[in-house]
């Protein structure tokens, strides 16, 4: 609208039933706009809402480990981390020394070089292996991004959610097919 007086703003903002806003105060003239301010306000907090929805946390799991660990143990702790950094937290190994196992550090150095290679492709060594008292700790980040990470999932629910919507009849449990009676014979 141009440079405009104050009293006739006033009056504008008055005939069309909204607010005079001033926009730029420093300005010369001061800048103002003609807006509804109760909509602008709950439009800017719906904006900020969505804005923390997107935001992730950084979160550190941990796993502990024994240097004397069983393969079956560490084939689980392992799917552990691996889940942990597919989901796109970082992921603190603790390897717990108790007794003699203290005076052979190298143990558990190697148990968690393995871990590292088994996990490289999710995964990388954020903080190398070090001794820290009766404990050996490692920091493994992961490759995706938190963010990256919570979008893939988001897509998968939906896609299994389209699955399920375009296939209703099927069944989910193999518990709900019909079963064969005895007394019908079987074909051959």
């Amino acid at each position: 609208m141009g440079i405009v007086p104050l009293a006739k703003a006033l009056e504008l903002a008055q005939e069309y039933d909204l607010d005079l806003v001033e926009v730029a105060a420093n300005a010369r003239p001061p800048v103002c706009k003609l807006m509804d301010y109760g909509k602008f306000k709950y439009e800017s907090a719906m904006k900020a809402r969505e804005a923390r929805k997107n935001q992730a946390h950084t979160v550190i799991k941990e796993m502990k480990l024994r240097p004397k660990i069983d393969p079956h143990d560490y084939d689980t702790k392992k799917g552990h981390v691996v889940r942990f950094l597919k989901q796109g937290d970082k992921v603190k190994i603790t390897i717990m020394f108790r007794g003699r196992e203290q005076s052979r550090p190298e143990l558990g150095y190697r148990l968690l070089q393995r871990l590292a290679e088994d996990v490289q492709d999710l995964g990388f060594v954020e903080s190398n292996p070090k001794q820290d008292g009766r404990n050996m700790i490692m920091v493994l980040g992961p490759h995706k991004k938190k963010t990256e990470a919570m979008a893939e999932a988001r897509q998968a629910q939906e896609a299994r959610k389209a699955e399920a919507k375009a296939n209703p009849g099927r069944s989910q449990n193999a518990a709900d097919a019909p079963q064969a009676s005895a007394e019908e014979p079987a074909e051959a």
